[in-house]
């Protein structure tokens, strides 16, 4: 089978999309089956857009095993608005001072913004190691009065990803999990919020996916800005301002994709199990030429960041690559180096290539 461009297409985001997503995403630009309209002309005010939200959130329930205790809002402004506005709803008297886990460049952003908003502390800060590893949560010294504590699941410029493990209990637990959502199980009874920006596992920007216990909606204060109150999101069905009508359908469509084609997330983490297993095998057989960033066990199954040791063997690799037809290797500008992202809609087959392309560029050049 050919392996097509968009399958190739290993960038840390916009990421890559299901085929048969971008297939019905192209007829769904000219006319949607249900409606005769183009998806970029459907009102948001439609029945047909009423059904499309519905239809997101039993999706998401299902395929999370979310129960009745959450909320679940598509919002606007990416994560980065998010990291401001979590604070306004959820930190201040009769709680102690909300928590960051300070793990790589995304949390770092959330820590500086939320600090621009309240006082906040750093449970951990990873600076120490240049954010190749992670803590575990549990053994944290979190205050019990906290407000909450916040923590990136998956750092997608450094390859770093908290795995399965036990989080503090008697603290509100709130994930950024813009760069893993839906990409495989978790146990989400454990958070009381979990949000996540649409371009890497879900579609196109323009949708954020937030999640919310009510016991939090309770803490909201009044007083906020309409459209930065999560209560708002929710009393008006993720209606309250134009929502983003084509990122939400491109969001339902892959949902149907991970139930239907996929199998559900079970499936879905399995495959990913395989292709990071594939990917990270490939560069542990080249030794010392090449350099890992993220240590052994905290490696992302997304996002994995590795380089051969100087800047201009980087570049050349990445032009190697690129003669394959293959985009979005470049490490980013922080780091440098490359980057190989294995979001969901990256084929077992897209990875397979990938680290043929590694072998033979090492064959050549080291």
């Amino acid at each position: 089978m050919t392996t097509r461009r968009n399958e190739l297409n290993f960038s840390g985001g916009p990421g890559a999309l299901p085929a048969t997503v971008l297939e019905q995403t192209q007829r769904a630009i000219e006319a949607l089956p249900e409606t005769g309209l183009s998806v970029l002309g459907m009102s948001h005010r439609s029945e047909w857009f009423l059904a499309l939200v519905d239809e997101a959130s039993r999706n998401l329930r299902n395929l999370l095993g979310l129960s009745e205790d959450y909320e679940i809002a598509f919002m606007q402004g990416g994560s980065s608005l998010q990291f401001a506005t979590i604070p306004m709803n959820f930190a201040g008297l009769p709680f102690a001072p909300p928590q960051y886990v300070s793990s790589g460049y995304w949390s770092r952003r959330a820590t500086a913004e939320a600090q621009r908003v309240y006082q906040c502390g750093v449970a951990w800060d990873g600076a120490h190691s240049h954010h190749s590893e992670l803590p575990e949560l549990a053994k944290l010294d979190i205050d019990p009065r906290a407000a909450y504590l916040h923590y990136v699941s998956n750092e997608t410029v450094e390859g770093l990803q908290f795995g399965a493990q036990e989080a503090p209990s008697n603290v509100a637990l709130i994930a950024d999990m813009s760069s893993d959502f839906l990409s495989g199980t978790v146990d989400t009874d454990r958070y009381s919020m979990i949000y996540a920006h649409a371009q890497k596992n879900l579609g196109p920007s323009g949708v954020t996916v937030v999640l919310v216990k009510r016991a939090l909606l309770e803490r909201i204060p009044d007083g906020l800005p309409a459209i930065l109150d999560y209560r708002t999101h929710i009393t008006h069905h993720s209606n309250y301002n134009t929502p983003p009508v084509f990122a939400i359908y491109v969001l339902t469509l892959v949902s149907r994709w991970l139930r239907d084609d996929i199998g559900g997330l079970r499936a879905m983490g399995a495959i990913n199990e395989r292709k990071a297993a594939m990917i990270y095998g490939t560069l542990e057989t080249l030794g010392d030429a090449v350099r890992i960033h993220a240590k052994a066990p905290w490696r992302s199954r997304m996002n994995v960041a590795f380089s051969f040791g100087d800047e201009q063997l980087d570049r050349d690799f990445v032009e190697f690559a690129g003669e394959r037809q293959m985009t979005g290797l470049e490490g980013h500008r922080s780091i440098g180096g490359i980057r190989a992202s294995l979001y969901n809609a990256v084929t077992e087959q897209a990875t397979a290539s990938l680290c043929e392309t590694i072998r033979d560029f090492a064959a050549k050049r080291l």
